[in-house]
């Protein structure tokens, strides 16, 4: 008996050492508000969502181009597109387009995003809705995560807003 609890409590051991230490190469980056005249220079666009006509979760990332991070979006290939070598300008506009579609949205709200040593390396440019829709104007949680000079993007609805109502945020699918 005292050889199994031994070897139980020796994999467990293990088993949090490995979980820390894979997770020790991985650094979260932050965000803050930001103007339209930042967005100068030529980026990577990528636009997140727009998938059918009542998706709320659309986002547009800006990633900088010619510097040493990339930015990829933790998503099927067909929940989002990818424009290279875009203008500013024409970046900021196509991206404001691409997350007011919603008939509830309200505005957006655009943000740099930092690395670790508090370098702008893109922007982030979100929607916030009407507060009578969903009770809340920011919807999105959205997390960034570097990892060997590429920034992993996660988008989805925060968790207060997920299961509240399941037809409304999936297209009308009602699963």
């Amino acid at each position: 008996m005292n050889t199994i609890k031994s070897l139980t409590a020796a994999l467990m051991l293990i088993l949090i050492f490995i979980v820390t230490y894979s997770c020790v190469s991985v650094s979260y980056m932050k965000t803050d508000r930001a103007g339209p005249s930042e967005i100068t220079g030529t980026y990577t666009l990528l636009l997140y969502g727009g998938r059918y006509s009542e998706d709320v979760e659309n986002v547009a990332i800006l990633d900088k181009e010619g510097d040493r991070y990339s930015f990829e979006i933790f998503a099927p290939g067909y929940d989002y597109t990818v424009k290279k070598e875009v203008q500013g300008k024409e970046a900021l506009e196509e991206a404001k387009k691409h997350v007011g579609s919603h008939r509830f949205f309200f505005r957006s709200r655009l943000s740099r995003i930092l690395d670790t040593e508090g370098n702008v390396i893109g922007y982030e440019l979100r929607p916030l809705y009407h507060l009578t829709e969903f009770g809340i104007s920011d919807i999105l949680y959205i997390d960034y995560t570097m990892k060997d000079n590429k920034v992993i993007t996660k988008i989805r609805l925060k968790y207060e807003l997920e299961n509240r109502e399941p037809f409304l945020f999936r297209g009308g699918k009602g699963d």
